[in-house]
């Protein structure tokens, strides 16, 4: 498994407009052909594009791993119909207040840390698109969990400044070690500049080499 550096349109926000799992990365529509093949290939995935809410937020608005995919219910029915014919993939539609999935849930294929604004129900379905079991807690006092926290199936990264406990609990949760971790020079909102699946990790291109040390011992070691 690789640590790569990349960007999207000009920036290093890459977990904003992308979602990845082992099969697939979601792309905005009109992205660049040669980019995506390009992440595809670091990823080993096939690219599929889109839009989610009509919108090119793909990564903050939803969340998926290898089981399950759940959009916000602004998204569009077309968004909807698309990925269950091209994924193999659980759509599920999140009917909460709340629509940037991805900000408030960090999964792998075992367990989910989501955010205390989401309700029971919304744990409940959460934990049957995505087939995790589902704890609620903040992160470093974030309720943001899915925007301080990324994870595989082999490792996370987290909230520099999070608890130790918290670690320890999402640690036997995720089965995975847990970093503290920044990404692009000291963003500590670590999914905003990384896509991690379990071949590559692709981080932002403002990425220090310290910070990439830190990814590293998360995920390769």
């Amino acid at each position: 498994m690789d640590i790569i550096k990349f960007d999207v349109y000009r920036g290093p926000n890459i977990g904003v407009y992308t979602r990845v799992n082992d099969s697939v990365i979601l792309l905005p529509m009109g992205y660049a052909q040669s980019k995506a093949d390009k992440l595809a290939k670091h990823l080993d995935v096939e690219c599929l594009f889109m839009s989610i809410a009509n919108t090119r937020l793909i990564g903050s608005l939803c969340v998926m791993n290898n089981k399950g995919i759940l959009i916000p219910k602004t998204a569009y029915q077309d968004e909807y119909d698309f990925l269950k014919n091209e994924t193999e993939l659980e759509v599920g539609v999140l009917d909460s207040k709340l629509s940037a999935l991805g900000n408030v849930i960090c999964t792998n294929d075992k367990g989910a840390v989501v955010s205390p604004w989401l309700s029971s129900q919304d744990c409940k379905n959460i934990s049957d698109v995505l087939g995790v079991e589902v704890i609620q807690k903040k992160i470093a006092g974030f309720n943001q969990t899915g925007a301080v926290m990324i994870a595989n199936n082999s490792g996370a990264a987290i909230h520099p400044e999070a608890d130790e406990e918290d670690m320890k609990t999402f640690s036997n949760l995720l089965g995975v070690k847990i970093e503290q971790c920044s990404i692009n020079n000291g963003i500590p909102y670590i999914a905003s500049g990384i896509l991690a699946n379990n071949h590559s990790i692709i981080v932002g291109s403002l990425t220090t080499g310290p910070e990439i040390m830190m990814l590293t011992r998360a995920f390769l070691n």
